[in-house]
């Protein structure tokens, strides 16, 4: 019984440790799967930092408006491979939130065949965060990131961070 209390117990410990894969090294400010691959990509989001409104579709609802924008800087053509983002919304560090397919992104960026031209801005224009009520209303970092090959099938990737606040401005 005091070997299974104690099995138990170290399981307990290092559960959170387990369920943390987006992020396995702490000691490092990226996910693994944006470590060691070249930047060729911009990535950002405006308004940054971004506070929540109320939604007038939804009375009691709020939404964090913004628009998220990337830009091959290769000089070369490159297909999308994925585009995502993890969360950082409490000690935990990184957490996996979405990824989107190609196709995907293709429909939210108005990128034809998710095919990235060099020099081309893609904007998601209406990249919302939603709460339900105010008392769902939090603060938390995301960072998007998107994943394109060239044609030797090399990785580019870019990424870009957007500061998402729990204060409604003007209260």
């Amino acid at each position: 019984m005091k070997y299974l209390l104690l099995a138990l117990l170290f399981a307990a410990a290092t559960s959170p440790l387990l369920a943390q894969t987006a992020w396995s090294d702490n000691t490092r400010a990226l996910p693994d799967k944006l470590r060691r691959v070249p930047v060729g990509i911009m990535l950002w989001h405006t308004p940054n930092p971004n506070y929540p409104e109320p939604d007038v579709a939804q009375p009691g609802h709020y939404l964090w408006k913004h628009s998220t924008m990337v830009r091959n800087e290769t000089g070369q053509e490159l297909e999308v491979v994925e585009c995502g983002s993890f969360i950082w919304y409490s000690a935990a560090g990184w957490q996996a939130n979405l990824t989107e397919t190609p196709a995907e992104f293709a429909e939210l960026f108005g990128c034809p065949q998710a095919r990235l031209r060099p020099g081309t801005t893609y904007t998601f224009a209406k990249n919302y965060r939603y709460a339900a009520s105010a008392k769902s209303l939090y603060g938390g970092d995301a960072l998007w990131y998107i994943l394109a090959k060239d044609n030797s099938g090399k990785l580019y990737k870019g990424m870009g961070l957007i500061e998402t606040e729990a204060s409604v401005q003007g209260k």
